[in-house]
């Protein structure tokens, strides 16, 4: 059965950093292109980040530009998204998902077949 979990949420003051991972069971990452995604209450969910198979290729979204970085250790089968300079407006459930592709510099941010079930992050002071 293929799995993402993710994990590393909690709370943080603002200015604050949490490191996120998504570790996939049942499947192999090497050939999946990963995003992560968020969603506070009453607003529609956002896409991140996102990561090509091999690594090569991300995107970020503007509101986090230069605050956050993606990165996948596929031997651990495990993806991460590094959170600085937490600001209150991060506050979110996150939640990363997987896309099947053949091209392992390919990242399409969209898509996606499987979805883990999130983690909270709350920036608060």
């Amino acid at each position: 059965q293929l799995q993402l979990v993710e994990s590393g949420g909690g709370s943080v003051q603002p200015g604050g950093s949490l490191r996120l991972s998504c570790l996939a069971s049942g499947f192999t990452l090497d050939y999946y292109a990963i995003g992560w995604f968020r969603q506070a209450p009453g607003q529609e969910r956002e896409r991140v980040s996102c990561i090509s198979p091999n690594g090569s290729n991300t995107h970020y979204a503007d509101s986090v530009k230069g605050r956050f970085t993606i990165s996948r250790d596929n031997p651990k089968n495990l993806v991460y998204l590094q959170m600085n300079s937490l600001k209150p407006e991060d506050t979110a459930v996150y939640y990363c998902a997987a896309l099947y592709v053949t091209v392992p510099q390919w990242n399409p941010c969209a898509g996606y077949d499987y979805w883990g079930r999130g983690t909270q992050v709350t920036v608060s002071s």
